[in-house]
C-alpha cells in the first residue's frame, strides 16, 4: 500500500473508497475479520480496549501505534454500533497509515535528539491531524460498517439450506 496514495489529490471520499479497495477484504465481513485484515496491513497485532476517560463527546476514540502493538482505545456508550464505529474510524486510520505522515528527520533530530526518530514522527503526525484526515478515517469507516451490515444480511447458502 502506499500511503500517498491515500493523503493527496482527491477528496476524503475518493481516498477512502481507493483504501477500501485496495483491501482483500472477506467476503463475509465481521468486525473481527476487518482487525485480522487490518492486523496483516499493520504486522503487528491490534488491542482494542474501553477508556472510560474518553468522554464519548469530542473524543470517541484513541489509536496508539507502537512497533510491536496498535491499540485501540474507544469510549463507553450503550449502543454497540457506536462502540463499533468508534473502533472502525480508528482502524481507518490504521489503514490510510496516518501515523506515517511526514515530519522531517532533520527536524525531529533537532528537537527531540534523545527519542526515536520514528516515535517522535508518529506522534507528531497523530497530533496535528486536520480535518480532511478525520473525514478520511471516517469515510473508511462507513464504508467498513456498510460492508459489515451487508454481510450480516447476505444468508449464507450453505447455512441457510443446511442449517
Amino acid at each position: 500500500m502506499n500511503i500517498n496514495s491515500y493523503t493527496s489529490g482527491s477528496s476524503p471520499a475518493e481516498r477512502a473508497a481507493s483504501a477500501f479497495g485496495s483491501l482483500a477484504l472477506p467476503s463475509h465481513l465481521s468486525l473481527e475479520r476487518l482487525v485480522n485484515v487490518v492486523e496483516g496491513v499493520r504486522q503487528r497485532p491490534i488491542e482494542i480496549e474501553v477508556a472510560g476517560f474518553l468522554n464519548g463527546g469530542s473524543v470517541c476514540g484513541l489509536w496508539l501505534s507502537t512497533d510491536e502493538v496498535e491499540v485501540i482505545l474507544h469510549a463507553v456508550s450503550p449502543s454497540g454500533l457506536h462502540r463499533q464505529q468508534f473502533v472502525l474510524h480508528e482502524l481507518g486510520h490504521m489503514v490510510l497509515r496516518h501515523d506515517e505522515l511526514v515530519v522531517p528527520v532533520d527536524y525531529v533530530g533537532v528537537l527531540f535528539p534523545n527519542l526515536s526518530a520514528s516515535l517522535v514522527r508518529r506522534v507528531l503526525a497523530r497530533t496535528s491531524f486536520s480535518d480532511e484526515l478525520e473525514a478520511t478515517a471516517e469515510s473508511l469507516a462507513d464504508l467498513f460498517a456498510a460492508a459489515i451490515r451487508n454481510s450480516a444480511r447476505e444468508p449464507r447458502s450453505f447455512e441457510k439450506v443446511f442449517g
